[in-house]
């Protein structure tokens, strides 16, 4: 079933590029935008329209599982925890101002007791929300695929994806929009291959060695985008790494003699012809046609002078989600099968919430390095993080291998 989930997802991304590719082509970039805006306002009215159903097909899913009495408070929502504490020392701080002011008015009075019972409110909101999250927590360490899980979630910290950045870095290469939603295609049929290898493997050679398996094809796909930093073509300066390479005093002030250079240089592309061209054109040109150039009155020379680094690169983001998707179904069957129904929910929700901690990562990484000549950095930054994260998903591998996998009893 999640396979299947998998392939209807990556078979929409294959049409909705093309889709709406065909919109900007034959009407124009804002007609398109609404298209999309439209779509999704649909889209929300069709999805609360199945939840709704799938509700009514299983009444089971609106009624909480009653809470055991040992665990009964530590279940109780924060409302109703925190009003009941309120009361309790809202009358005993009310008796207290009775008895040690009996001058104030009653004005005062009530404006004391509401500032003395907010604020356990307040503070007993937070303390709940402490607690959730360190009882979540827990529950998520003391699981068995943890490292499977934070190997996955590690993942999420890199920018070789066909997101906004690698897109807005494409751009700068000299890629069409054209041409890039013909490679978000491409990806999405890859993506799809993933999804079929995973049935594939698991079938042959079990859930644990599917992963092993998803993680070395992965790895090794990457590779192809490391090289595009240092192929022709790449606008990566080497002069960045300079103060960290060189030892001694001379190369070191040389090297932070290229510093200052780069920095002049901060808004500009290398020099091609004895010309520095700027980064990208004002802000002012950019236009909403029904062509496929981004910007308008491009200056010449803005194309770099070999497509070799921008190939390389793509061919190895689109071929590594093969062994990405498939990794990825890997670590979400593992989850559904190894832990209790009981703490399925919670290991769940602090799952995606490590992935998207570990996306906003990725975000704080391109905003320290925003310029496409720190691209380079970013991948091999990225490449590190995956690395680290297969790296642990191994480490579960050898121990789920020596251990049984199973629930873990409570």
């Amino acid at each position: 079933m999640n396979a299947t989930m998998r392939r209807i997802d990556q078979v929409t991304n294959i049409l909705a590029p093309l889709a709406v590719g065909q919109v900007m082509t034959l009407a124009s970039n804002v007609i398109g935008c609404g298209f999309i805006l439209g779509w999704n306002l649909v889209s929300l009215i069709v999805e609360f329209i199945f939840l709704s159903r799938v509700y009514r097909i299983v009444p089971a899913l609106s009624v909480k599982p009653p809470a055991p009495e040992d665990g009964q408070a530590s279940l109780e929502r924060p409302a109703e925890r925190t009003e009941g504490l309120v009361e309790r020392r809202g009358s005993q701080e009310h008796s207290e101002v009775v008895t040690s002011a009996p001058g104030l008015s009653d004005d005062d009075m009530s404006l004391n007791l509401k500032e003395v019972t907010n604020l356990p409110l307040c503070f007993g909101r937070f303390r709940w929300l402490l607690s959730t999250c360190k009882d979540g927590w827990r529950a998520y360490y003391r699981q068995d695929v943890f490292l499977a899980g934070m190997g996955l979630a590690f993942l999420y910290t890199t920018v070789l994806g066909f997101d906004c950045i690698t897109t807005g870095y494409a751009y700068t290469q000299g890629i069409s929009g054209s041409l890039l939603s013909l490679l978000m295609g491409v990806s999405a049929i890859t993506g799809l291959m993933g999804t079929i290898m995973f049935t594939k493997l698991r079938k042959a050679y079990g859930l644990v060695n599917t992963g092993i398996i998803s993680s070395c094809l992965h790895l090794c796909c990457l590779l192809l985008c490391v090289c595009s930093v240092f192929a022709p073509g790449s606008p990566m300066d080497l002069r960045l790494l300079r103060p960290f390479l060189d030892a001694n005093a001379n190369s070191t002030l040389s090297a932070a003699g290229g510093m200052v250079e780069g920095q002049r240089q901060k808004h500009t592309y290398p020099m091609r012809g004895g010309i520095n061209q700027p980064l990208l054109p004002d802000r002012s040109s950019i236009h909403w046609t029904n062509n496929t150039v981004l910007f308008e009155n491009m200056p010449s020379g803005m194309e770099p002078d070999s497509y070799i680094s921008i190939i390389l690169l793509f061919l190895g983001v689109i071929t590594a989600r093969i062994g990405l998707w498939s990794f990825d179904l890997t670590v979400t069957q593992l989850l559904q099968e190894n832990i209790c129904e009981s703490e399925r929910g919670v290991v769940n929700g602090v799952q995606s919430s490590m992935n998207y901690l570990m996306d906003l990562l990725h975000f704080i990484m391109v905003i320290s390095a925003p310029q496409p000549h720190h691209f380079g950095i970013l991948v091999i930054i990225s490449v590190l993080f995956i690395t680290t994260g297969h790296t642990m998903y191994f480490l579960y591998a050898r121990k789920a291998k020596r251990k049984p996998a199973g629930c873990l009893d409570t």
